[in-house]
């Protein structure tokens, strides 16, 4: 694995070494070398039309989640907004082109809100979390809010769930003190 830094210092894309023959290939997708970290739980999501949106989601302290965020199968736009207020680059994101082909990954630590949008039809994201989920601390940040201006790319109306589709706004939430 090679470390590549984003554009938001703490936010990191990783890309496999991918060692192939007649049979295949292989790849190391994580190891404590690449992040010295406890990961308790995994997650996969499948996706079936192209321009599913999935986010903004983030759980709140004492259960927020890093994310180490790969794809099984298709594309998708993956988006890191940092969410800590304290943090030079409060407010703004990063999108990462994560497909399978490639085999890049995305790391993601707490505090920062995640999201992403399929490129292409049944794709599957599977992603390694620091924290398990908890109903009590999710947050989420409606997709096309303003103040974030996340360009996601693409010209297709996304499919959200009813949940994401009423998400509040950055500044809902940065009112309510639901932030970092």
């Amino acid at each position: 694995m090679t470390a590549h830094p984003t554009a938001l210092a703490d936010v990191i894309e990783f890309r496999p070494r991918t060692f192939a023959d007649a049979r295949g290939w292989f790849r190391e997708t994580w190891s404590p070398a690449q992040l010295d970290l406890v990961f308790v739980q995994d997650n996969e999501s499948m996706s079936a039309p192209i321009g599913t949106l999935r986010g903004i989601h983030y759980q709140k302290d004492p259960s927020a989640q890093g994310k180490l965020v790969r794809v099984e199968t298709g594309a998708i736009l993956d988006v890191a907004v940092d969410l800590r207020s304290d943090s030079p680059t409060f407010r703004q994101w990063v999108a990462v082109r994560l497909d399978a082909e490639a085999g890049n990954q995305l790391w993601l630590p707490a505090g920062f809100g995640h999201g992403f949008l399929t490129l292409e039809p049944n794709t599957r994201v599977a992603y390694k979390v620091t924290a398990p989920y908890d109903p009590a601390s999710e947050r989420s940040i409606i997709w096309n809010d303003t103040d974030l201006g996340i360009d996601w790319g693409s010209h297709v109306t996304p499919v959200l769930s009813d949940k994401d589709a009423a998400a509040p706004t950055f500044a809902d939430v940065q009112r309510t003190g639901d932030l970092f």
